[in-house]
């Protein structure tokens, strides 16, 4: 019982002979490498900034809104008892408007502006992911 491929379903497994060199699949395997590197940190980074943005944005909108509020509040103490009015605007006045760590200036709006563009580097890195992901 001849079949009509003969010996070639036996030889399937080995590469062929007149086909592409073996430096197709060293190719294929450090763009593979490549892509799932690119992929873990583009996932890395969108896991770090969706995890720090809300709460930079949280920290940014609460040091805008605090002085204002202690303010809100003073002018209805002031009607109250002047020692409260006086102990809520000592209280307004140790609010600092900036913090310097280091060489870093971090002010409330400059906390606002880090969130938004966290989460403009996460979408970023989401997009780049999924594209190194379907490169594989």
């Amino acid at each position: 019982m001849d079949s009509f491929n003969g010996d070639r379903a036996a030889n399937r497994f080995l590469p062929p002979e007149g086909g592409p060199s073996s430096r197709f699949s060293v190719a294929r395997l450090v763009r593979v490498a490549a892509c799932a590197v690119f992929y873990f940190l583009f996932y890395f980074v969108q896991q770090v900034t969706e995890l720090l943005a809300p709460l930079l944005l949280i920290l940014g909108v609460g040091w805008g809104v605090l002085p204002h509020l202690i303010g809100a509040i003073s002018t209805t103490a002031a009607s109250a008892d002047p020692q409260t009015r006086d102990i809520v605007s000592h209280v307004a006045g140790t609010i600092p408007q900036q913090i310097t760590i280091g060489s870093h200036v971090f002010t409330a709006g400059s906390l606002v502006v880090d969130g938004l563009l966290m989460m403009a580097a996460a979408a970023l890195c989401a997009t780049l992911a999924a594209i190194a992901a379907r490169e594989m």
